[in-house]
């Protein structure tokens, strides 16, 4: 299966059978990225998480009443 990524425009292939093949195709909401970007980002983050300076807001979870 070809691939393209959505940061880079970079065209690679990924095997058909692959669970990130299977996920691309039945769910459009995910999209891809290589692996140079996504290393990228994650050097980038981890560099602003060490500053002290990154807030990573979440949604909190609500107690669901049926347990």
């Amino acid at each position: 299966m070809r691939v393209k990524c959505v940061i880079c425009d970079k065209i690679e292939s990924i095997e058909d059978n692959s669970f990130q093949a299977k996920r691309l195709r039945n769910r459009p909401i995910y999209t891809y990225m290589c692996k140079t970007c996504t290393n990228r980002i994650t050097e980038k983050t981890e560099k602003r998480i060490a500053t002290g300076n990154f807030h990573l807001y979440r949604s909190k979870k609500q107690d669901d009443d049926w347990g």
